[in-house]
C-alpha cells in the first residue's frame, strides 16, 4: 500500500505519538493534525500528490476519495486508528496498538481469484397470479420475464409469459440458473374470449438469469439468502415485493464473482473403492455448493457464498479457502503481534471479527468505553471459517488471547467444532467466543477479562493448515511428552490394530488417502506414519475383520512423522521353491479349514496347492491330468523324410 502515514486526532479527541508510530512501524508519519478532513483539507491534498499514502480515518474516507478523483491521483489506503485505538478509556496507552493497526494497513494483501458472470436479464417469476402479474408488468419493461403461475389465474397481457406447472428443481446461480418442470401448460394466444393452455407436459428443462420467488413456501434452493440472483419475498408484505422488484431489476449485466475456495481433488479423502470417508464439508456446506463425485467432491463455485466453513473442517486440506488464502491471514496476525511487541506492548489480545463487529467497535468508541488498549482487532470478509489452525496460530504469534465476536448470522457448526478443538490442543481457556450484540456489553466483558500470559518465545508457524496447527501446538505445549487427546471427529490421530484379529489382508493400505497406512513389500508388515492420518475411518470401514480402531489425537513428538509397525508375521515359504509369500498363519489356517473337506482341495495334490506360490501353483495346475487348460498333443511337424517314406511304402 503507502509509504507515508497521514495522522488526525479528530479535533484532539485522542492522543498520538508519531514517532513511536514511525519506531515500531519503520514508515514515514505525518505530523498530527486536527481537522484533516474539514480545515486542513489543503494539507491532506498536497501530501496525497507527493506518494503513496494511507490516511488515519476510515469515517471520511469518501471526502478524501473524491479529493483523489478530482485531482487525478492514486486513491490513498484508509486504516481506523480512532475507532479502534484512539476512542477508549485507555486511548492514552494504546500507541502501541495504533502501531500495529498501521503497520497492518502497510500490508500488501493478495487478491482473490474471480471469474466474470454474466446476466442478460432473463427473469423467472414463480407465485400466485394477484403478485406475480402486476411485478411482472412493472419488470417486463427492463427485463425478458416469465411467470410460473401457482393458482388457476388468467393473465391479461401478453407483455410475458405465463406458464402452469409444478417446479421440480432448481440448480445453479446467477445468470446460470436451470429450472426442470413437470405438468407444463404455455398459453394458447388464438382464438377469443380467454386465453386457452396447451395440454400439460412432463419433463421440461429450462434456463434464467434470475429467479423471483413469491410463492410464501418453502425455498426451491438451500440457504436462499445465500444464493445469489435468487430472490425471495413474502407475498403479503407489499414493500419486500417492491425492495425486490428494485434489486431485480439492479441484476443484468456483467459481475465479478469470487472464487472463494480452491478444491486439490487428489488430496480429497471422501471415498475410495465405493466406500465413504470423510464427509466433513458436505455436512457442513450452507448452500448445497459441496457435492460428492466420485472419490472426491466438487464444488460449484458459483453457488458457493463463501463461508469458508469447508476448508476450516477439511482433514486433507484438499480444500484451501482463497479470501483471503490462511498464509496472507498468518501474516497479519505476525505483524500485529510483532509491531505490538516493537511498540512497547507486552500482552496482545486478538479480537476476529466481520463487519457487523466493526459497526460494534465503532459505537462503542463513539458512545461508550471503546475498546481496552491490548485488544486489536482483525476484520475478515467472514468468521466462521476461521479455524483451530488460525486460533492456535495466533496464539503462536504471541497474542494472549483469541476471541471471535460473533454476529447475529454467523455460521456456528464450523467454529463450535473448531473451538473445541483448539482449546482440547491448547489445554487453556485463551480462545473463546464473544456473543454479545450490545457494543457496551461486549466492551465491558472485553475490560474485565483476565488475561493470560502470552508465549514466552512467540513462533512462526508455515504451511498448510495442517503443518501451521502442528507447528504452533509444539510451540504451545514444549513440554508434551504423551500425545494430546483430542475430541471424536478430529482431523489427527491413530489408529489401534488387534493383532489377533488382523489378517495383513491389507485392504486398509489400498483404501488409505493419505498414505498414513503403509505395507512392505518383502514382508507381512502394516505400517503407520501417524502425522498423515486424517481420521477419515476408510480404514475401519473396509476392515473384514473389525480389528481397526480410530485413536484422536496429536502426537507432537518425531515419532509421528515416522514409520511403526502396527502388525507383522512371517510369512509362509511355498513348499516346492522356498519363496517367500503370503502371512504364514493364514496360509496354516486355511490348509486347517479347506483340506480334505473343501471339494477343490479333497486330495493331497491339491491341497498343497495352498501351500505353493504363484508361479508353482500354476505349473502344478498344468501338470495336473485334469488340467482344465490342456488341449490335444500337438501334431508332429512333417518332414521330407516322412514324404520319401511314405512313397517307399506305396
Amino acid at each position: 500500500m503507502g509509504t507515508k502515514l497521514l495522522l488526525c486526532d479528530c479535533a484532539g479527541t485522542q492522543a498520538l505519538d508519531p514517532d513511536r508510530i514511525e519506531s515500531a512501524c519503520g514508515i514515514t508519519c505525518s505530523k498530527v493534525h486536527t481537522a484533516l478532513c474539514t480545515k486542513e483539507l489543503q494539507s491532506a491534498a498536497a501530501l496525497m500528490q507527493e506518494g503513496d499514502t494511507v490516511i488515519g480515518c476510515l469515517q471520511e474516507q469518501e471526502v478524501f476519495r473524491s479529493l483523489a478523483e478530482d485531482m487525478n491521483i492514486e486513491i490513498p489506503g484508509f486504516v481506523d486508528l480512532r475507532d479502534r485505538a484512539g476512542w477508549s478509556d485507555q486511548g492514552a496507552d494504546a500507541t502501541a496498538k495504533m502501531a500495529a493497526l498501521a503497520a497492518e494497513a502497510f500490508l500488501p494483501q493478495p487478491v482473490t481469484p474471480s471469474v466474470d458472470v454474466i446476466s442478460e436479464g432473463t427473469c423467472f417469476i414463480i407465485g400466485p397470479g394477484n403478485v406475480a402479474f402486476g411485478l411482472a408488468e412493472r419488470l417486463a419493461r427492463t427485463l425478458a420475464v416469465t411467470v410460473l403461475v401457482t393458482d388457476q389465474a388468467e393473465p391479461d397481457s401478453r407483455a410475458f409469459d405465463v406458464i402452469r406447472g409444478q417446479l421440480r428443481s432448481v440448480s445453479g446461480a446467477l445468470g446460470g440458473f436451470s429450472l426442470r418442470l413437470d405438468n407444463v401448460q404455455q398459453v394458447a394466444p388464438a382464438g377469443r374470449g380467454a386465453f386457452n393452455w396447451t395440454e400439460p407436459r412432463d419433463g421440461a428443462q429450462s434456463a434464467c438469469d434470475i429467479i423471483v420467488d413469491l410463492t410464501g413456501g418453502t425455498p426451491f434452493v438451500q440457504a436462499p439468502a445465500k444464493r445469489e440472483g435468487y430472490l425471495r419475498a413474502d407475498p403479503k408484505d407489499v414493500v419486500s415485493v417492491e425492495r425486490m422488484a428494485f434489486d431485480a431489476a439492479q441484476l443484468v449485466g456483467t459481475f465479478e464473482k469470487p472464487l472463494y475456495v480452491r478444491l486439490e481433488e487428489t488430496l480429497c479423502a471422501h471415498s475410495r473403492a465405493e466406500q465413504v470417508g470423510c464427509s466433513n464439508c458436505l455436512d457442513i456446506c450452507p448452500t448445497g455448493a459441496i457435492t460428492p463425485s466420485g472419490e472426491h467432491v466438487a464444488i460449484d463455485p458459483m453457488v458457493c457464498a463463501g463461508c469458508g466453513e469447508c476448508a476450516a473442517v477439511c482433514p486433507s486440506t484438499a480444500i484451501t479457502y482463497e479470501d483471503p488464502p490462511v498464509s496472507a491471514l498468518l501474516s497479519r496476525m505476525h505483524i500485529l503481534a510483532r509491531t505490538y511487541r516493537r511498540a512497547g506492548g507486552i500482552a496482545p489480545r486478538l479480537l476476529v471479527h466481520d463487519a457487523h463487529g466493526a459497526e460494534m467497535i465503532r459505537l462503542a468508541a463513539r458512545f461508550g468505553r471503546g475498546l481496552p488498549s491490548d485488544v486489536i482487532p482483525l476484520e475478515l470478509k467472514v468468521i466462521s471459517g476461521f479455524g483451530h489452525s488460525e486460533m492456535l496460530a495466533a496464539l503462536a504469534h504471541g497474542f494472549a488471547r483469541v476471541d471471535v465476536l460473533l454476529a447475529p448470522t454467523t455460521e456456528r457448526d464450523a467454529l463450535d467444532r473448531e473451538i473445541e478443538l483448539a482449546r482440547a490442543i491448547t489445554s487453556s481457556d485463551g480462545i473463546g467466543f464473544i456473543e454479545e450484540v450490545d457494543p457496551d456489553a461486549m466492551a465491558d466483558l472485553l475490560y474485565a477479562q483476565k488475561v493470560p500470559q502470552p508465549l514466552a518465545d512467540p513462533a512462526l508457524p508455515l504451511g498448510n493448515r495442517r503443518q501451521i496447527a502442528r507447528l504452533a501446538a509444539q510451540a504451545l505445549n514444549p513440554q508434551a511428552g504423551a500425545p494430546l487427546p483430542l475430541p471424536e471427529g478430529s482431523p489427527y490421530g491413530a489408529v489401534a490394530v488387534n493383532t489377533d484379529s488382523c489378517t495383513l489382508c491389507l485392504s486398509c493400505v489400498s483404501l488409505c488417502p493419505s498414505g498414513a497406512l503403509m505395507d512392505n513389500p518383502d514382508k507381512p508388515q502394516l505400517n503407520f506414519q501417524q502425522d498423515a492420518c486424517l481420521q477419515c475411518g476408510l480404514c475401519k470401514t473396509i476392515c473384514p475383520e473389525d480389528a481397526i480402531t480410530l485413536v484422536p489425537q496429536l502426537d507432537l513428538s518425531d515419532a509421528a512423522l515416522s514409520q511403526r509397525v502396527l502388525n507383522e508375521e512371517e510369512p509362509f515359504a511355498c513348499i516346492e521353491c522356498g519363496a517367500l509369500f503370503g502371512v504364514k498363519s493364514t496360509v496354516e489356517r486355511i490348509m486347517e479349514k479347506l483340506s480334505g473337506t473343501h471339494p477343490m482341495f479333497a486330495t493331497t495334490d491339491q491341497a498343497r496347492m495352498i501351500q505353493m506360490c504363484d508361479n508353482c501353483r500354476v505349473n502344478a495346475h498344468f501338470q495336473q491330468q485334469d488340467n482344465p487348460f490342456q488341449s490335444k498333443p500337438k501334431p508332429r511337424v512333417v518332414t521330407t523324410e516322412d514324404y520319401y517314406s511314405d512313397r517307399k511304402d506305396h
